[in-house]
């Protein structure tokens, strides 16, 4: 019997849910599904139990995510607040020119390490990936090597309160993205493989709001730091990149410690938690928690997968204003008439906060609606109107208050779009890849960022650019993606892809992943 005489009539799947449509034909596709060693229990235990796994995997995986995180868009980002602090006058009264240049190279170096980055995270253990970026397999004699280069991405920040020119500082930068690079993308594939698709997105959310925290704690911090100036003979901008790239260097330490690896062998999980976290997600239409061996069919199925190319379309739509704003914030409040450092500083950071908290509630409603699409499509309209604001006006208020706004429609988006286009690629390696791409053409439009922002203190041009970026690539970008995967749900549904599976067994039909006539996508 092949595998589509399983599935149900068209009449059957109209009256009910997608998500019953799906739970009911699961089965039929997951091969070597563990043991449920819960079978014995009620229902409400059973869901006790699940309620109680999640917490834990909860408080095993995010704070510390968070926390690198946190570092890492804090050390990308600083410059900023360095600029105000004198940082190009320190350096031989470096150009406007220069500057977006060295804001530039670090785009180049961490953009085109991100799709590797991903396939090495699956490939390697994320205990030693996520704290080094740098791979080596661990054996007895290479811990060593392991601690040294735990501690390359603090150790290219703290290197740049000592640059005494340009050309030291685009090297340091260079250096900064190719370090960090992975880290975004692979924690969010990382954190694919353990939570079901409904949970995934307030866990991306919180994970990526550590970028708003960054920027809010990255301006008290900066307004302290640049007091020190005079110290040792460091001007106060200098301190920024030194104290923040060592405490880095810390955490990066710890890291070994505090990260884990993949369900299969994770060693804070019991065997029978281990057996729960690859049941739920297999039961999720997932195989991503189980050891997958590296195979190139998988990389060609992610760059013939239209979702990918869409993926990166939209995403690049949110990715580049999230630069170009965190990036030149402090200049563009400075221009504001805020010409006080300490002040300047300040004033970044309730924007920040504000967005913080807006990219966890969209999370959660998401999640908890599948509406990822309608999201995209909406949260954007409101930065539109922030930097129309900035745009349009030359008073102070007005244009302090459009920075909130287009703080609010920023940060959720990139959370969400990561989530949905994760949400949509099934298979570790092609959602590792997938994602890869995704973020890396990201962050290659972080180059546009850095050299837009040069017409102080109107930045028309860059402001402009922001708001095109957002209304073409998220917006318009989010509706034709949302309606096509509508249209290929309402296909499946309708029975027209069951023809994929004929003659297939379970493992080849699983091993169709989102190809599979019985996987739904979020919308």
């Amino acid at each position: 019997m092949s595998s589509s005489s399983h599935f149900r009539t068209s009449s059957d799947r109209s009256d009910r849910s997608d998500d019953e449509k799906n739970i009911g034909r699961v089965d039929i596709y997951n091969a070597d599904l563990p043991a449920d060693p819960d079978a014995h229990l009620t229902a409400a235990e059973k869901a006790e139990i699940d309620r109680k796994l999640v917490r834990k995997l909860d408080i095993q995986l995010i704070p510390w995510l968070c926390m690198l995180y946190l570092l890492s868009f804090l050390d990308r980002t600083n410059i900023g607040n360095a600029k105000i602090g004198g940082l190009q006058k320190s350096l031989g009264n470096m150009s406007t020119g220069k500057y977006n240049a060295a804001l530039s190279i670090f785009f180049v170096s961490y953009a085109l390490f991100e799709p590797l980055a991903n396939v090495l995270l699956k490939r390697m253990r994320p205990s030693i990936f996520i704290p080094i970026i740098m791979y080596e397999y661990p054996s007895q004699l290479q811990v060593p090597l392991l601690i040294i280069k735990r501690v390359i991405w603090g150790a290219c920040m703290t290197s740049m309160g000592y640059v005494q020119n340009w050309n030291g500082l685009m090297t340091a930068r260079f250096f900064l993205g190719l370090a960090e690079a992975g880290l975004y993308p692979g924690v969010n594939y990382f954190l694919s493989c353990w939570y079901k698709r409904s949970e995934f997105g307030v866990r991306a959310a919180i994970f990526f709001s550590a970028a708003a925290v960054s920027g809010s704690f990255g301006g008290l911090l900066a307004a302290a730091i640049t007091k020190m100036g005079g110290l040792g003979g460091r001007p106060g901008w200098a301190w920024i990149f030194i104290l923040e790239g060592l405490l880095t260097i810390v955490f990066g330490i710890l890291s070994f410690f505090f990260v884990h690896d993949f369900p299969d062998t994770a060693t804070f999980l019991t065997e029978q938690d281990r057996a729960r976290v690859i049941r739920r997600l297999k039961l999720d239409n997932q195989s991503s928690a189980e050891h997958e061996e590296f195979k190139m069919a998988y990389f060609w199925s992610a760059v013939k997968d239209w979702k990918m190319y869409m993926g990166m379309f939209i995403y690049m739509g949110a990715d580049m204003p999230l630069y170009a704003f965190s990036l030149f914030l402090p200049s563009i409040v400075s221009g504001m008439g805020y010409k006080d450092a300490t002040t300047a500083q300040l004033m970044t950071v309730p924007p920040y906060a504000c967005a913080a908290v807006l990219t966890i509630i969209v999370g959660i409603y998401a999640d908890r609606t599948g509406r990822r699409g309608l999201c995209n499509i909406f949260i954007p309209m409101i930065g539109v109107a922030g930097f129309g604001m900035l745009l349009g006006s030359n008073q102070p208020h007005v244009k302090y208050a459009g920075t909130f706004l287009g703080a609010l429609g920023i940060y959720p988006c990139i959370a969400n779009t990561i989530s949905w286009v994760s949400n949509n690629i099934e298979g570790s390696y092609k959602r590792g890849i997938v994602l890869g791409f995704v973020i890396g053409w990201g962050n290659i439009n972080g180059i546009v960022s850095s050299n837009i922002f040069f017409q102080a203190p109107q930045y028309t041009v860059g402001h402009a650019t922001i708001m095109a970026y957002m209304t073409a690539s998220l917006v318009l970008g989010s509706t034709l993606m949302h309606f096509l995967l509508k249209r290929e749900n309402a296909a499946r549904l309708a029975g027209k892809r069951d023809y994929l599976v004929e003659g297939l067994s379970k493992k080849e039909a699983e091993a169709l992943g989102d190809n599979r006539p019985d996987f739904l996508y979020t919308t």
